[in-house]
């Protein structure tokens, strides 16, 4: 007890004379100091981060990032994964200190201090977090910054709980500062912790990635950046620009002018006085983890922009090297192109670090998935069979594989660029980087050939939207007017995300992972193109040292793969073709798609239900045995209700189910019907489903497994209806003929023949399906939007 009472004593004395420090100097005494942008201290007895603040109410940059990643695409928390730019400032009140973010939605852009001040007030703003001062020297304070940075700043919880994985939340015991990563320099200070999070019931995602599921430790890294200097000038934001828009609200604009403010993020580029060299060249730094051959197809592919910036008269304004060993891939002076491992295959990003008071981009951060590259290889595998005996002839299947990480580099940068996705450009001869690109495969004789799958270098939309962002002429105005008419001029068009992404979007044109100018006509030839295939497939698709069980996997994307185009051609199903028009165009701002090519395109799509399209080969159902013994299925397999075996009815199931998604999807079909009552030449979603019913019923053709198919996807025909019939949030009418549709088909199915000799099982299906609508209308059944199998996944490619 005497022992303890001197040792209590004694951490009294030094916590007493802690507190009583007269300057920071002798507060600080025996730390560490990091001079730089923001002076801080490293207390390695306490592991405690210690900030100096001198200067308050001084704006300045908070970044979040993560300098480890979680290695799970649905989760999305990855390696060098960049955060949300943050206005803050550092405000003093008492023996307080608050770090402060501005609210920069709403500004008032005037020299009227008091006008500006009515909009400061009258909207709210945030304050991220308080301090304590411990002790100060004249007007500079000492702050534990600790907390701050041991806390969740980055959102990891909300996206673990977003994503359906659990409830997390930091344990600080867990946590502590990452030395090692903890720097500081001239112009921006960076700080990283390992967090762990703990949390119960972990999701499934988190138990294929984490040895302890319900503990999940991660880095966070934060940045305090000084802001650029004023002299950058913003860019007038075009819908037909292909930049990304920045904007805020103006309060101080003429009553005539409009409120909201649309500028575009772009890197601060100039040229040298009396040359076309730029001052700073915009300089991307790749990932030296990335192994070869793919380190050098990523080079190659980001470096294709120089070609852009040249169009836009600029010399050596752009160039792709390797990070340094001793540069941290967070610093927001370098941009860099990340290699990041994940679990799956998933998605890559491209990120910017910006102003948020201007939109200048500050720091290009891309993030490439490892195992995109393995995809495009996979598809090959299945395309070219190149495992044939002794001869072995992978060359082509890598030359595709790395084609496409060339492509995805230049895409992920451009967007760092500020480039916003253009899906119209596949309909306009690969005309831009920015389009999600589908492999092209041709058939040249009995012999597949993907010499031609991807496009090389810089698109001439890209070097025309590089030009609006970058490039500069007599007059910014009438400059960006002319390129814009330029465009219009060129037939150069871009469609975004918002009118090509969803599947019932109703542009006609634009679309993701799809080729050619006609998508049917494209679509025809991918049909024929994939029985070449399907007819073809043999054990040659894997080499002798893979596991027979691993041609399943190979089989999926041959299989399933004309999806997007099939998508595509749906899109010509009540739609519409149109631009981004603005109000000085001509009077017409759309156009529907003809009625000749609605019915083709759903005749096209009927086609893909047939059971002759949906069933495959029987020497290719006898090639693929159950899961070889230490493998087993995995999200990149068929579905299957069938157990270790191979299942070749749920695949067409699957694949039904995604044709009837597209065709009976509700805003499709309240299109349908709204043009249809427009002009009587355009099919109606009424005639569509008389259609598609008549399919079902028609029970004589079909023997053997086709019969087993036809069934089934008569069975998927008839969920999809019940989903429309009672979705909520569907147009009346569209409710209202999935409704007559299902009357209708219980009445012919009560005028069929159900008992009696039925090989072909027809007799229990039908009666099954007629107890199901009975039940359904009845309200005893409840029908559920995953009820069906769904493909494996698709995207991305």
């Amino acid at each position: 007890m005497s022992i303890c009472r001197h040792l209590a004593a004694l951490c009294f004395l030094v916590f007493s004379a802690t507190v009583n420090a007269e300057s920071i100097a002798e507060y600080t005494a025996g730390m560490q100091r990091h001079s730089g942008f923001h002076d801080f201290y490293w207390d390695g007895s306490s592991g405690r981060v210690l900030l100096e603040v001198s200067e308050f109410d001084r704006e300045l940059l908070l970044l979040t990032g993560l300098a480890q990643g979680l290695g799970s695409n649905p989760v999305g928390l990855d390696r060098n994964q960049a955060g949300e730019s943050r206005l803050v400032k550092f405000q003093r009140s008492g023996n307080k200190v608050l770090l402060h973010q501005v609210n920069l939605k709403y500004r008032a852009q005037s020299e009227n201090a008091a006008e500006r001040r009515a909009v400061e007030e009258a909207f709210a703003s945030s304050v991220l977090w308080g301090f304590t001062v411990l002790v100060q020297d004249e007007g500079t304070v000492l702050v534990d910054f600790t907390p701050f940075l041991l806390s969740d700043q980055h959102g990891i919880a909300a996206r673990l709980k977003g994503a359906e994985q659990g409830s997390y939340s930091v344990d600080k015991a867990k946590s502590a500062i990452y030395l090692s990563r903890t720097k500081n320099f001239p112009k921006n200070s960076e700080f990283e912790a390992q967090l762990t999070f703990f949390g119960s019931v972990p999701g499934k995602y988190l138990r294929e990635v984490v040895p302890t599921a319900s503990l999940v430790s991660l880095r966070q890294h934060i940045s305090l950046v000084e802001l650029p200097d004023n002299d950058y000038v913003p860019r007038r934001f075009h819908s037909r620009s292909g930049y990304f828009p920045f904007a805020y609200r103006d309060y101080a604009t003429a009553i005539e002018k409009p409120l909201d403010q649309r500028y575009i993020y772009r890197h601060r580029l100039e040229k040298k006085a009396g040359t076309d060299e730029a001052v700073e060249p915009i300089v991307y730094y790749v990932d030296p983890g990335v192994p070869e051959p793919v380190r050098s197809a990523l080079i190659e592919g980001a470096s294709w922009w120089d070609q852009a910036f040249a169009a836009a008269g600029f010399k050596k304004a752009f160039r792709v090297e390797i990070l340094p060993e001793d540069v941290d891939p967070l610093d927001v002076r370098y941009n860099v192109i990340n290699w990041v491992h994940r679990s799956t295959r998933g998605w890559s990003y491209g990120y910017s670090v910006y102003d948020p008071r201007t939109g200048e981009i500050l720091k290009g951060n891309v993030t490439l998935g490892s195992l995109r590259v393995r995809q495009d290889f996979l598809i090959a595998q299945g395309l070219l069979q190149p495992y044939s005996g002794d001869s072995i002839g992978t060359e082509q299947l890598k030359a595709m594989a790395l084609a496409r990480i060339r492509q995805l580099s230049a895409h992920e940068v451009g967007h760092t660029l500020g480039l916003a996705h253009n899906f119209a450009a596949s309909a306009e001869e690969r005309a831009s980087v920015m389009d999600y690109p589908a492999p092209l495969a041709s058939l040249a004789g009995n012999k597949l050939d993907l010499a031609r799958a991807y496009a090389t270098g810089i698109g001439v939309w890209d070097k025309l939207a590089i030009r609006y962002g970058y490039g500069g002429g007599d007059g910014e105005a009438a400059y960006l007017e002319g390129i814009i008419a330029e465009a219009k001029a060129e037939k150069l068009r871009f469609i975004s995300d918002p009118d090509s992404r969803a599947i019932n979007n109703a542009h006609a044109v634009s679309h993701l992972w799809d080729n050619g100018t006609d998508p049917l006509a494209e679509f025809q030839r991918m049909v024929e193109l994939r029985r070449h295939a399907l007819n073809s497939f043999s054990t040659a698709a894997i080499p002798d040292s893979a596991p027979r069980s691993d041609l399943e996997e190979t089989l999926v994307p041959v299989y399933y793969g004309l999806r997007y185009q099939a998508e595509a051609v749906g899109k010509l199903v009540g739609g519409l073709d149109y631009d981004y028009v603005y109000n000085d165009t001509e009077r017409n701002s759309y156009t529907l798609v003809p009625a000749e090519r609605q019915q083709r395109a759903i005749e096209v799509l009927m086609g893909t239900l047939s059971p002759e399209f949906l069933t495959l080969p029987e020497q290719v159902l006898q090639l693929i045995p159950p899961k070889s013994y230490g493998y087993e299925r995995t999200i990149e397999s068929f579905p299957s209700y069938t157990g270790v075996a191979f299942d070749g009815v749920a695949l067409a199931e699957a694949a039904a189910g995604h044709t009837l998604s597209i065709l009976m999807d509700s805003q499709r079909a309240a299109r349908m019907n709204q043009q249809s009552a427009r002009s009587s030449e355009i099919p109606g979603f009424g005639s569509l489903l008389h259609k598609l019913t008549a399919l079902s019923l028609d029970s004589d053709r079909y023997t053997g497994l086709q019969a087993s198919i036809h069934q089934r996807v008569n069975h998927v025909y008839i969920e999809r209806l019940m989903l429309l019939a009672s979705n909520k949030d569907a147009d009346e009418s569209v409710r209202a003929k999935a409704h007559l549709e299902l009357a209708k088909f219980l009445q012919a199915m009560g005028s069929k023949k159900l008992f009696g000799d039925d090989p072909e099982g027809y007799s229990a299906h039908y009666y099954y399906e007629a107890q199901r609508i009975d039940a359904f209308k009845r309200g005893e059944l409840e029908v559920i939007p995953d009820a069906v199998k769904p493909m494996p996944p698709g995207s991305p490619i």
